[in-house]
This record gives C-alpha cells, structure tokens and sequence, in this order.
C-alpha cells in the first residue's frame, strides 16, 4: 500500500515535469507560444532546448522565472505591450516589429513567445508573423480565435488585418544577406558587363 502510494506520487511528480504552460501551441519549427510558465512547466521547457524566450508583458520577468532562463541559457528578449481591452488603444508597431526580428532570426531558435495567457500580445505577434509567411487572412484569423478561447479583442484584429508586412521588408533582406555571406566586404555583385 505504501509502496504503491510512493509509485503514485513519484509518477505525477513526473508527469507535473513535463507539463507544457497553458495555452500551449507549436507555431512553426522551433517557435513556440504559450501563456506564461510556471515552475511546474520547466521541465517541458527544458525538453524544447530553447535559446530564447520572447515575452510581450511590461511587468519584470518574475526571479524563479529569470534563474530559470539563466540556469539553461536562454536569452530573453522583453517587448512590453500592456494588455488593453479598449478597442480605441494602438499596439506598439515598434515593439511587434522588434519580436518579428527575434523569431526571423534563426540564431534564436528554438524560441518561445508569451504573455500572460498566451492569447492576445501573443496573438498578435503570431498573426503578424503568419502575414510574413503569406497565411490567408481568415487562416490567420482563426488561428487568433482558437488561441483567445472566445475573448477575442477588436484592437488585435484591427492591428493584425492592417500590419503592413513590407515594413519588415529590409529586416528579412539583412538576415538573408547575413546567412549568405554577402554583407561581407571582400564580396560584391558582379555584373555581366564587369567581368
């Protein structure tokens, strides 16, 4: 009986180390999202390998949380966004655009993005990246909705349908020069009538 007790015990102690934090979701190949990590979510953290963690709240990461982070590794990169329900309120282009530079940035993966529930800050920088991954608006759309479990917010999907993608045109082409060598100085572009 005590043994078995021991078992029980030692099997949810287990099972509690590779919970996921709520809202938890694959995005693409090594980008995450989530609602926030607790202790208890560790352990599945641990299990993803990750560099980096965005995080979209303005309050400081919590101390448990930042040894945590330390203790593995990982880098966090903090874009504070405050949650509003006021449909009249603008999200920061700066701060999204800043989080979509981190996530394009392959150095960073695997990364994980949250906030505090993983819904709407999370949201939206997901539904900006999928415009940059040429998602159709509706897939995009759904995608906000399943997440924010029935609390959509009309300022979201307002900022996700007008996200001007090209803004983020010039970040793309560095990172595309950078992994091919060509911001180096000894190379240039050679023309046919140069050679």
């Amino acid at each position: 009986m005590i043994l078995e007790q021991f078992e029980e015990a030692e099997a949810e102690a287990e099972a509690a180390m590779v919970a996921p934090p709520s809202n938890f979701g694959v995005v693409d190949k090594g980008v995450y999202r989530s609602g926030f990590p607790d202790a208890a979510s560790f352990g599945f953290l641990r299990s993803l390998g990750l560099r980096s963690v965005v995080y979209m709240c303005p309050e400081p990461y919590p101390e448990a949380n930042a040894e945590f982070l330390k203790a593995e590794g990982i880098r966090l990169f903090q874009f504070g966004i405050e949650g509003n329900k006021d449909p009249h309120v603008s999200i920061p282009v700066d701060a999204i655009m800043g989080a979509l530079r981190v996530l394009l940035d392959v150095r960073n993966h695997p990364v994980i993005i949250h906030c505090k529930r993983g819904k709407h800050r999370t949201g939206c920088l997901v539904g900006c990246f999928r415009k940059l991954q040429k998602w159709c608006m509706s897939s995009i759309l759904e995608e906000y909705h399943q997440y924010a479990a029935g609390k959509s917010r009309l300022s979201d999907l307002r900022f996700i349908e007008s996200f001007d993608v090209t803004c983020m045109s010039d970040c793309l082409l560095r990172l595309i020069y950078h992994y091919h060598g060509c911001l180096q100085k000894s190379k240039r572009i050679v023309y046919n009538d140069e050679r």
